[in-house]
């Protein structure tokens, strides 16, 4: 089995539990304003790779993630190639590997449900709560993603749930505080996250030229993101 990914960083230290290996999927469906990968859009982009292949390399580094570490499938978005994504982490449980899906839920249940068989934790960007807003700075629905979350729930999969806050679209007491209320809605709920906007993606677009939606717009301040945390009802696990 083979699919096509952008890129592999071997010592990933906020993608999920201890240190892990992430593999980037090629291929998206959205366009978010403030992407951080835009190289990994184009689903012919990147290149290709075999599970075995992925599987071999992430083996030289098991020594250094199999105690509290593991693997973890981010993008691009994973679930547009579910069938090399469920056979990659069944490849992976099979050598004592920890799994974690890093998606957006954007393509729904489409294939999901093989995938999270296989997975030990799925980590959803949310990216915003109503429609209009999804729309806007997405180009998506918010309607698939609210239908995955409710998958993870139902197979009880642990879940890490975080959106991306920028100053001046999604910085307000009032969304922190939706946000919190849509969150504690799902019983596997194990983790409610902020995280800062920053721009250091910028180059990234230069290089390919793309004009960056979000380049006059100022970078989020720690201090703001103590404040919604507080707005959320997040406790600091």
């Amino acid at each position: 089995m083979k699919g096509r990914v952008c890129g592999f960083q071997s010592m990933g230290a906020v993608d999920g539990p201890g240190l892990r290996c992430v593999v980037f999927a090629q291929g998206c469906p959205l366009r978010c304003a403030y992407c951080h990968n835009p190289e990994s859009w184009a689903a012919d982009g990147g290149y290709a790779v075999s599970v075995d292949e992925l599987a071999a390399k992430i083996e030289r580094l098991r020594p250094y993630i199999i105690k509290n570490g593991g693997v973890t499938l981010s993008g691009g978005e994973p679930l547009m190639q579910p069938d090399f994504a469920a056979a990659l982490f069944r490849e992976l449980k099979a050598r004592g590997c920890h799994t974690a899906l890093d998606t957006s839920g954007a393509c729904g249940t489409r294939g999901a449900a093989e995938v999270l068989r296989c997975t030990d934790l799925v980590i959803c960007d949310i990216k915003f709560t109503t429609e209009e807003d999804y729309a806007r700075y997405c180009g998506g629905s918010l309607a698939p993603v609210m239908e995955f979350l409710a998958l993870t729930a139902e197979m009880k999969k642990p879940l890490w749930l975080r959106q991306v806050i920028v100053p001046e679209i999604n910085d307000g007491a009032a969304e922190a505080a939706r946000l919190g209320e849509l969150a504690r809605g799902f019983a596997n709920l194990e983790r409610l996250e902020l995280l800062p906007f920053r721009k250091i993606c910028a180059a990234k677009y230069e290089k390919l030229g793309i004009a960056f939606p979000l380049k006059d717009y100022p970078e989020c301040p720690t201090e703001r993101i103590a404040e919604l945390q507080r707005a959320a009802g997040i406790r600091r696990p």
